[in-house]
Order: structure tokens, then C-alpha cells, then sequence
């Protein structure tokens, strides 16, 4: 009876993170859908989506890319950069607990759109990558903080395969935001903080 139950219990848990790992492939290859999309329009326009919705540092109107900055990408070329990591980072934050993932996104995009607005004066940034440094360190960081078996063997492995990406924090590079970087990272280890596993306290 007790082989049984642990059977089906694995057999459930099996199934759970199953039906996450597809939820949470469709939302990501959704998100890089509509990124796609949005970079077809603004390629007809001219670039002009980017110059109406990117942040523009400590201007108040440039604000509101805040919100819609990493769905906007300096031409095709920054577009097809961005998206293999997305995926593939997106997805692993993802697969395990989909609500966790969307509030971590939403908090990736905030801290991170933010910190790139008070960081960058009178500079346009656009970009999924703020994201996908959130992503790696979400990932990371939820490994540390939730100390399950299965996040820690995905935070090992992204950290060995995505190591290499912590150079684009460095300052001064043309071109490039690491602002958005740094603080798209900063983002993701917030989010694993607040969206952690509670531990009971031990009864007395």
C-alpha cells in the first residue's frame, strides 16, 4: 500500500512538472511572438515604436518603456541575439512554478526598467536582454534561497552554460545597456527573494 502511494505520489509530482515545463514553454515562445510581431511593425515604421516606447533615462515621459522596453529591439539583428537565451532561460525559470515565474517577470521588468531609467540619463534603451539577465538571476538565485534538489541542479547548469553573460554587466561597453543588465539581474535575485520557499518554523 505504501509503495503504491509513493508511486502515484511521484507519479502526480511527474505529471505536475510536466504540465508547468509545456505551460511555461508556451508563454515564453508567446512572449517572443509578439516581440517578433512588434519588431515587423516597427521595422515598417521606421523605428519609430522604439523611439515612442523605449526608456529614455530621468525623462518623464520616457517612463513608460519601462513597461514596454523588452518587447522593443534595435532591428531584427538585436531581436535574433536575444531570442535563443530568452527561451531557453525563460523556460527553465519557468517549468517549475508558472505563477512564481509570472510574478518574477513582472518584478524583472519594474526593478529592472527602473534602475535603467535612473541610471541612463537622456539615453534610449530597448532590449529582452534586461530580461534574460532577470532570468539567469532568478534562476541562481532560487537554487540558493529554495534549496530544492531539481533548482539547484538547474541553477548549476545554467551557471555553467550562461557564465560567459556577466561580461555584458561591464560598463562602458558602446552600444550596449548594462544598466539594464545589472539591474535586470538584480530584478531576478529580488524576485527569488520575495517569491522563495517559506520554511515552517519548528514547533516548541
Amino acid at each position: 500500500m505504501s509503495d503504491h502511494s509513493s508511486f502515484d505520489s511521484v507519479k502526480r509530482g511527474a505529471g505536475a512538472l510536466l504540465s508547468g515545463a509545456l505551460s511555461a514553454l508556451i508563454i515564453v515562445v508567446g512572449m517572443l511572438a509578439v516581440m517578433w510581431v512588434v519588431e515587423g511593425v516597427d521595422f515598417f515604421l521606421g523605428g519609430t515604436l522604439d523611439r515612442e516606447f523605449g526608456i529614455v533615462g530621468l525623462d518623464p515621459d520616457g517612463l513608460i518603456g519601462v513597461v514596454f522596453a523588452p518587447f522593443l529591439h534595435v532591428g531584427f539583428g538585436h531581436l535574433m541575439a536575444n531570442s535563443l537565451p530568452l527561451l531557453i532561460l525563460g523556460f527553465l525559470a519557468g517549468m517549475r512554478d508558472l505563477r512564481k515565474f509570472l510574478w518574477a517577470s513582472v518584478l524583472i521588468i519594474l526593478i529592472g526598467g527602473l534602475g535603467t531609467w535612473l541610471t541612463s540619463p537622456r539615453v534610449y534603451t530597448v532590449g529582452a536582454s534586461g530580461l534574460i539577465f532577470g532570468y539567469f538571476g532568478y534562476i541562481l538565485a532560487r537554487g540558493l534561497f529554495d534549496r530544492r534538489l531539481l533548482d539547484l541542479v538547474i541553477a548549476a547548469g545554467v551557471g555553467f552554460a550562461y557564465w560567459g553573460i556577466l561580461a555584458g554587466l561591464l560598463p562602458n561597453q558602446e552600444g550596449i545597456s548594462w544598466q539594464g543588465h545589472l539591474f535586470g539581474l538584480i530584478g531576478g535575485v529580488v524576485a527569488a527573494w520575495v517569491l522563495r520557499r517559506k520554511r515552517e518554523l519548528p514547533a516548541y
